[in-house]
């Protein structure tokens, strides 16, 4: 498995509820340095988002389907990965920069933007 491919993996299994509620998971998945702008425009530091996914309760994202999925390489050890995830119907349009570490790829910023119903940024807001 390629790098980009390891990094897509990634990036969709914090997708998974039984990833997002596994704090030990996060913690290895997510960078010391982590930060993440919401789609409801709030900045999230990494022990918040920890803390928040931790306490997702079953059933709250059970499903979250990403489409358009497409990484970049920037560097040697920068994978930029773009894609549309879809949550209950609520879409964002995310971005994901992931770092090589001593340790693997971790996630070190994200940002989604939520979307309307055609594709376009909207100012209703969704959880992280």
């Amino acid at each position: 498995m390629d790098d980009t491919e390891l990094v897509m993996r990634s990036e969709r299994a914090l997708l998974s509820s039984v990833t997002r509620r596994d704090a030990r998971e996060v913690d290895r998945l997510i960078d010391e340095d982590f930060e993440e702008i919401g789609a409801s425009g709030r900045l999230w530091s990494r022990s918040e988002m920890i803390h928040a996914l931790a306490a997702e309760r079953p059933g709250d994202d059970d499903m979250i389907r990403d489409t358009e999925m497409r990484a970049c390489v920037l560097g040697p050890d920068l994978i930029l990965l773009t894609y549309v995830s879809d949550r209950d119907g609520r879409r964002a349009r995310r971005s994901s920069l992931w770092r090589r570490t001593a340790t693997g790829w971790r996630l070190r910023h994200h940002q989604g933007t939520v979307l309307d119903g055609d594709g376009g940024a909207s100012g209703a807001a969704i959880r992280p």
